[in-house]
């Protein structure tokens, strides 16, 4: 079936997968036991597990987001996997991770998981954070340094 015809029948087109020269930032991700399910790979929702982790710790790491006591946070807002193939614990992930879109108050991150050391991504999503005001919840501007690291990973 072609794009065309995709369109005709509501199924959308099949796109690439995103190679590693997407992502800007790598973690290691290790499975673990538990996030295998009866099947025997790594469970749908632990993917978002993951996703959490690449982004938390470059905001953390790299763009010294205060989780206990700043006065912004990030809240998720949207977010979205493909799989397009199984991964099972006893496993290592490069997990990458890039901006789409940087906003006053949000941002869209790019996310892909990779088998340690594979070109073939195992899944890749997005992930929207909006930054809120941590007493009021009100839409607050990325501070400074959060986002002058995430311009760093901002993709064209």
């Amino acid at each position: 079936m072609n794009g065309t015809d995709a369109q005709k029948s509501g199924e959308r087109a099949e796109e690439a997968p995103p190679t590693r020269d997407r992502f800007r930032h790598f973690i290691v991700v290790p499975t673990r036991w538990m996030d295998n399910d009866v099947y025997g790979h790594v469970n749908n929702v632990v993917y978002y597990a993951y996703f959490d982790t690449v982004i938390n710790r470059f905001l953390i790491g790299e763009g010294g987001l205060d989780i206990a006591a700043g006065p912004v946070i990030g809240v998720a807002a949207e977010s979205h996997c493909r799989y397009r193939r199984a991964v099972a614990f006893p496993a290592d992930l490069d997990a990458g991770l890039s901006v789409g879109k940087l906003g006053r108050s949000s941002v869209r991150y790019e996310i892909g998981l990779f088998p340690r050391g594979e070109e073939e991504v195992a899944a890749e999503g997005w992930f929207v954070h909006v930054f809120v005001d941590r007493a009021t919840r009100r839409p607050a501007p990325i501070p400074g340094g959060l986002r002058a690291a995430l311009e760093r990973l901002t993709i064209g």
